[in-house]
């Protein structure tokens, strides 16, 4: 590992500042089919399956580009693989504009995508700014760029009404155009790239970097991430259309109350970095797990008409949850979610120092297949089974997946270690590190 101690807090500071606000407006363009994409649904007559697959679709290459954007990462440096993104992905969504067809604005959606891949590069970017006690709230602050979801489902509506969904993609393009100039301009190479280039060590190659991704432990910690942010993203993309569909709401209204959970989902993810060095990341996951299965089996229960045989004839009620309690429950879940988001970076540059890029990078893009998975097939259990909640049933299925996975590997690797210990969680979560995992 490099040393950090020659490092001012200014520049680390400036570091940080310039990547979160950078990979803010890489997030927003990624999710900005979640409010266009249903004017473009009732242009084009869409159904719920396509309409799917069309927000998801940028996710797709959001996170199948993180691995080998990872890569050049811990090659090349943050600096240089972040603003050349930046400026591709602005010409994409600027030809977005002039799209027409559903096969092509699936082809748009495609380059729209490559904004996803920006965080693979700046967490690696960031995480080598700082110090290992302090990388969690680092990761957890730069994290928070996920709340350019929220920017989105807020302004984007009233821009869409105002000027259309065409004049929405250009201006999202200048944006980002500009946010990379200013990157480039107003940061630095990262001291571990800049020390490299200093010594005139060698790049290693891509095999060396996919060396630790044989480890089932990173496979794990993939897993969870498809749903803490594969679901995050999923919900962010699909709420608009649930909002109106289920309770009939304009668009401008449905977008301010997705932003209600997108936002949570977002600004929290500080808190859980910070909560994970102090407290340790496998704990944050607990909480994280506990708390989206409370949430979730709520939002999944359907409205359902219930008749009771009575003394005196049928008694006919329902259950259903209004309006109210589904927004505070998704605040909730968006909370839980933004915790486990940041738990799970902070094993990554503990347990894996030297290859934060390529395993971030794969930890990524397993979280944003999910992303990717998860709309479509929201819109496919929309259009075959026809219950609005069954997307939670989903959620519920995946995420007690996760937490049975992870409660059943802290058990085993803490009898393998210490078999006279009985308590699963008594270990400190670094002794994970140092087994194989398999």
């Amino acid at each position: 590992m490099h040393e950090l101690n020659d490092i001012s807090p200014a520049n680390q500071t400036k570091a940080l500042t310039v990547s979160t606000v950078a990979f803010t407006v890489c997030f927003a363009v990624w999710t900005i089919f979640s409010i266009i994409g249903i004017k473009i649904k009732d242009d084009l007559g869409l159904n719920d399956t396509q309409f799917g697959l069309l927000v998801a679709t940028p996710v797709l290459t959001g996170s199948l580009s993180r691995i080998f954007l990872g890569i050049w990462t811990d090659q090349f440096g943050g600096r240089l693989v972040y603003f050349i993104l930046m400026l591709t992905t602005s010409i994409a969504v600027w030809l977005l504009s002039m799209v027409e067809t559903y096969q092509m604005f699936l082809v748009a959606a495609l380059g729209v995508g490559l904004a996803g891949g920006s965080f693979a590069v700046g967490i690696a970017y960031v995480s080598r700014w700082y110090e290992k006690e302090r990388q969690g709230t680092a990761l957890g602050i730069f994290g928070m760029g996920n709340v350019g979801a929220a920017i989105t489902n807020f302004g984007a509506p009233f821009l869409l009404i105002a000027y259309g969904w065409e004049n929405v993609a250009r201006i999202y393009a200048v944006i980002l155009f500009i946010i990379a100039i200013i990157f480039w301009f107003t940061t630095e190479e990262d001291p571990a790239t800049k020390l490299r280039k200093e010594k005139g060590e060698k790049i290693r190659g891509a095999f060396m970097q996919l060396a630790p991704l044989k480890n089932l432990q990173v496979w794990r910690f993939a897993t969870y991430y498809f749903f803490v942010f594969g679901g995050y993203v999923a919900l962010a993309l699909w709420l608009p259309r649930y909002y109106v569909g289920v309770y009939d709401l304009e668009i401008t209204t449905a977008g301010m109350l997705a932003a209600c959970y997108a936002l949570p989902g977002s600004v929290f993810r500080a808190l859980g970095g910070w909560l994970s060095d102090k407290w340790g990341a496998r704990n944050v996951m607990y909480v994280t797990f506990i708390g989206c299965l409370v949430c979730i089996f709520f939002l999944s229960y359907p409205a359902t008409d219930y008749s009771v045989r009575g003394i005196n004839g049928s008694i006919k009620f329902s259950l259903a949850i209004e309006l109210v309690p589904f927004v505070i429950l998704t605040i909730f879940l968006g909370f839980f979610m933004s915790l486990g988001k940041a738990a799970v970076y902070k094993h990554i540059p503990v347990y894996y120092p030297d290859h934060v890029g390529s395993v971030g990078g794969l930890v990524g893009m397993i979280g944003g297949l999910g992303g990717f998975i998860l709309p479509i097939c929201f819109g496919l259990m929309n259009d075959i089974i026809g219950v609005w909640t069954s997307c939670f049933m989903l959620l519920f299925v995946v995420v007690g997946i996760s937490l049975v996975w992870m409660h059943v590997s802290i058990v085993l690797s803490n009898r393998k270690l210490c078999p006279e210990i009985k308590c699963s969680t008594a270990l400190p979560e670094v002794l994970d590190h140092n087994l194989n995992d398999k």
